[in-house]
């Protein structure tokens, strides 16, 4: 048995402001403030797993420890397959840079990985989402999701994030990057943990 939400106020445990954005309007139909970890100030631990949810939870964990607030931490990723499923959790190292990161340098490097591998077409990937919904006192829920689909290039569309301009979702023609974010909300992989968070802890 998941435990409900009774709270009015959760700290999203990113620095990102396309995540926190797309966690805000997620939450705006269950009445609960979101608040991001840079509003507070906090620093971003390192991440130090080899799993999604090993990340998700020293983000989570964190962001407690230094708040006292409920917190959820969201750890995410692409996975190739021609690539052995790389980036996988080390799809944001990819992009990283001295002055931030660049996924237009990572999704760069993915094509030309898959050209030197002569990867066959359809280039098949999924991104995958864990959340780690933490409370003070230790109790912790954990969500996945996924949502597979083929990658493009080049890159097409200007809104999303992270490797959103590279991936179509099955079932459309369009990446998530062309799509409007309301339907790319309705069908991404953190949509997918999202509706799993909402029905054990919210519903």
């Amino acid at each position: 048995m998941t435990r409900r939400f009774d709270g009015t106020r959760i700290l999203i445990a990113t620095h990102n402001a396309g995540k926190l954005e797309e966690m805000q309007q997620l939450f705006a139909p269950h009445g609960v403030q979101v608040v991001g970890a840079a509003e507070l100030n906090l620093a971003e631990p390192e991440e130090t797993e080899n799993t999604f949810i090993g990340n998700a939870r020293i983000k989570a964990r964190a962001a407690v420890s230094a708040t006292g607030l409920p917190a959820l931490a969201d750890d995410s990723g692409i996975e190739v397959e021609a690539l052995g499923n790389r980036p996988g959790v080390y799809t944001a190292d990819w992009a990283e840079t001295p002055r931030g990161r660049d996924f237009l340098m990572a999704m760069t490097r993915t094509h030309t990985e898959l050209e030197e591998a002569g990867a066959a077409h359809p280039r098949r990937a999924r991104f995958r989402a864990t959340l780690v919904l933490a409370w003070p006192d230790g109790h912790e829920e954990v969500f996945e999701g996924k949502v597979n689909g083929t990658l493009v290039w080049p890159i097409r569309g200007e809104t999303g994030h992270g490797y959103d301009p590279m991936f179509m979702p099955d079932g459309y023609d369009i990446t998530f990057a062309e799509m409007d974010p309301d339907e790319k909300n309705r069908v991404s992989h953190r949509a997918d943990a999202f509706a799993k968070l909402i029905a054990g802890c919210f519903g």
